[in-house]
């Protein structure tokens, strides 16, 4: 029997064990082919129900176990992402439409992001604090209970651990849902692994399901936090109902990032950059460069070259053929793409590559001369499209830069680093690379956006995994009962 054999999850979901639900079951349909790869369980709201309440049950042992043995579940768990990455990685190139180098390097995430919170469950959780009167003042933080995580199909395994492996290091319990659409690689994989790891049964429950199955999720009152990683319009409903419910949400969100290139930058290396930050995964990223602002005396040379770059990318089924960019994950996104392409060619940008697809395989794409009014350039694509726009100043670039509701990630492209820095200083954003595209992501850094990309860094790092997961409490102690005038 493999790792992730069909026969143990096919119409099921994980609640310390496999188990039918009440919704049925779904086609794990791969997007290169078209084929069902198997039939995963659909979690209904009966089924939140039920795990939230045991999720609920079970957490308080689990935060009375000894930080030695919450860690080393965690550390097994890294250990079993490396055992079987080969596995899962496969899994990863057909369910989520990656290529390979893509898929190893969601294993290597996972497995990190594992050794990463196993330290967390020995991190110092309080402090001591000043107090006027003669008695002893500390806060502590305690785990939130059961947290709820809900993660999307780009990069399913990642975007689920990152939040399921540090809350349990900290004490709670989770349940989580991810995206139907990769519910083995993105959800049963994690399930297996802390099945195998040793977590007790009943901490961990994997609900794949849609809509329905998400809200249940965010209004059940066992459910006090919940980690969500989605688009904006999806995180602003997640963000509305969890506050009518009086909960704290977690949000990463869309990002519409831009890459600045100076006058000084070497253009065969800007090119090469630019290209990995809008074709990387299909461009099905949060931080995917989404504006390229290039420096008017080099956009022309600028454009040529990554034009050519699109045009000599290979675009195929990456479980079969060397390929650099594989499929969008459904005809809806596709249609999508598309549709953003096709208004922005008629708002007046030019075409310089693409702009055509097969199935769901679509062509890298570069937009030249992209008026700021033009959708791909304005919206999020979530698709390969490298919109390019000229500038002249630093100023000029700062402030078409500025100019996006998102503030997620940022790139400049520099031989002058101070410049870079300075330029960074008039741009609100989350993350900035200087002499860097704008996708990256480290378990140890911290993760997050401002505005319309989300709730500012909530993941990724020891303060904000802790601050995430945990509640402060203030806790005093002296030797008698005070005395009151009354």
């Amino acid at each position: 029997m493999t790792f992730l054999d069909p026969k143990t999850w096919t119409g099921s979901i994980f609640d310390g064990g496999w188990t039918t639900t009440e919704a049925g079951e779904q086609p794990v349909v791969e997007p290169a082919t078209g084929a069902e790869l198997g039939r995963a369980g659909t979690a209904g709201a009966g089924d939140v129900t039920r795990a939230a309440a045991r999720a609920r049950r079970e957490q308080r042992a689990w935060a009375a176990t000894p930080y030695e043995e919450r860690a080393a579940v965690l550390r097994r768990a890294g250990r079993l992402f490396e055992e079987h990455a080969q596995e899962i990685q496969d899994w990863i190139v057909r369910e989520a439409g990656s290529v390979p180098g893509k898929a190893g390097f969601e294993t290597h995430v996972a497995a990190q992001e594992c050794y990463e919170a196993a330290a967390l469950a020995s991190q110092p959780f309080g402090e001591m604090l000043p107090t006027a009167r003669k008695r002893l003042s500390f806060s502590r933080r305690l785990p939130v209970g059961v947290v709820g995580v809900i993660a999307p199909f780009n990069f399913p395994l990642i975007l689920g651990i990152r939040s399921v492996a540090p809350a349990l290091a900290l004490g709670n319990a989770v349940v989580f849902k991810p995206d139907q659409r990769t519910a083995v690689c993105g959800g049963f994989s994690i399930a297996r692994v802390f099945e195998e790891a040793g977590l007790p049964a009943g901490l961990l429950h994997v609900l794949p399901g849609g809509v329905g199955t998400g809200r249940a999720l965010i209004t059940d009152p066992n459910v006090p936090v919940i980690s969500f990683t989605g688009s904006t319009s999806a995180g602003r409903e997640v963000g509305e109902t969890a506050a009518r419910h009086l909960k704290r949400a977690h949000l990463e969100l869309g990002g519409n990032s831009a890459l600045i290139v100076l006058d000084d930058a070497d253009v065969e290396a800007a090119v090469s950059a630019g290209a990995w930050a809008s074709f990387f995964h299909q461009g099905q990223i949060c931080m995917t460069t989404g504006r390229h602002l290039v420096h008017e005396a080099i956009a022309e040379e600028y454009v040529e070259r990554l034009a050519a770059k699109a045009d000599g990318l290979p675009v195929g089924d990456p479980a079969t053929g060397q390929v650099a960019l594989g499929p969008l994950i459904d005809a809806r996104q596709r249609d999508k793409v598309h549709g953003l392409v096709t208004e922005s060619v008629s708002a007046g940008a030019r075409l310089a590559a693409g702009g055509t697809y097969e199935g769901l395989f679509y062509r890298p794409t570069v937009l030249a001369g992209t008026p700021a009014s033009a959708p791909a350039y304005a919206r999020e694509v979530f698709g390969p499209v490298a919109p390019v726009m000229t500038f002249a100043t630093i100023e000029e670039a700062a402030a078409l830069a500025a100019d996006s509701e998102y503030g997620l990630a940022l790139g400049i492209l520099t031989r002058d680093v101070m410049k870079g820095l300075a330029l960074a200083d008039l741009v609100p954003t989350g993350i900035v690379h200087i002499n860097d595209q704008t996708v990256d992501d480290e378990s140890v850094a911290p993760f997050g956006g401002l505005g319309s990309s989300g709730t500012g860094a909530r993941f990724g790092g020891t303060g904000a995994n802790i601050e995430a997961f945990t509640d402060t409490q203030w806790v005093t102690m002296q030797p008698e009962i005070a005395t009151y005038p009354f």
